[in-house]
């Protein structure tokens, strides 16, 4: 066997501190130790990893590639060598988990420490965006969804329904009114979603019909969390998921309004995972403790 992989190393960790210099105090090895390992590296695959001046190092193209694919396959090793430990140590490793702004901020966050406390061993990496995220192009161990399922290489775990409701800061109905019927929005700002796939419309249940009613307004947010910061600072009504509201509406920041005419839609809440990931001890751990620990209001 050969040293291939301490020049991967070498040549990481080079690409990480941008020096020679710095790789080689990092790796206690001689400056010349570390260029000849990357010339060996270099060789071998028949391309130049590495543009050197006298002054600085920059990676060339061919180098940024190797680094971000190397970068993964190294990180894949690792944890699959500390997933093979698991089982007689316990959980342990990098739990990589993401989910929207919204049920992040609003249901996760607050209970991580928990989870921490219980599995002191494990780190938790979370991601709060809005965009649906390719678990495995990002890497993720964890997705949680809201919303309807599609895609069907995941496994999935329910968490919880939260129905929707429609809700404005106190301040904003003193200045604007309380509309007592769907069509007394006509005279009110509706926040909505800047996003391709929103619709400007809400539904409501009109004389024992659903009726799909279009909505308008100043202001547009691109995250549920945006418009729900906007809603509370009085810019107008917004239609949200319980979950996300339900501490505001307990502090009083925002209150219900129209629910006579509620359809009592909603959105189901899931984690998602890869199926041949249930196996693994960080991952079988965070979805147990979201059976315990997680409170969807709904």
């Amino acid at each position: 066997m050969d040293n291939r992989f301490g020049d991967v190393e070498t040549f990481l960790t080079v690409a990480g501190e941008g020096s020679f210099a710095a790789a080689a105090k990092i790796l206690r090895l001689t400056p010349s130790a570390v260029s000849r390992s990357i010339a060996r590296l270099e060789e071998r695959l028949g391309v130049a990893l590495v543009r050197r001046t006298t002054r600085s190092l920059a990676l060339t193209r061919a180098g940024i590639t190797y680094r971000d694919r190397m970068a993964v396959i190294v990180t894949d090793m690792i944890e699959l060598e500390m997933g093979l430990n698991e089982a007689g140590q316990g959980p342990r490793g990098l739990l990589r988990i993401n989910a929207s702004p919204s049920f992040g901020n609003e249901c996760l966050i607050p209970i991580l420490p928990r989870f921490a406390e219980r599995h002191p061993a494990i780190t938790v990496d979370l991601t709060l965006t809005d965009a649906i995220v390719d678990l495995v192009e990002e890497r993720a161990d964890i997705a949680i969804r809201i919303g309807p399922l599609r895609d069907t290489r995941l496994r999935a775990k329910k968490l919880g329904h939260s129905r929707m409701m429609l809700v404005a800061s106190p301040d904003y109905l003193a200045r604007r009114g309380v509309p007592q019927t769907p069509d007394d929005l006509d005279d009110h700002d509706c926040l909505r979603f800047s996003f391709r796939r929103s619709v400007d419309s809400w539904p409501f249940r009109i004389n024992g019909r659903r009726v799909q009613r279009p909505v308008e307004g100043r202001f547009f947010g691109n995250s549920g969390e945006v418009v729900r910061q906007m809603a509370v600072a009085g810019c107008g009504i917004a239609r949200h998921g319980r979950f996300h509201v339900a501490s505001d509406i307990k502090a009083g920041r925002l209150v219900e309004i129209l629910a006579d005419y509620d359809v009592g839609d909603g959105e189901d809440i899931h984690a998602l995972y890869a199926a041949e990931d249930r196996s693994a001890a960080r991952i079988r751990a965070f979805l147990d403790f979201l059976d315990e620990a997680m409170v969807v209001e709904g």
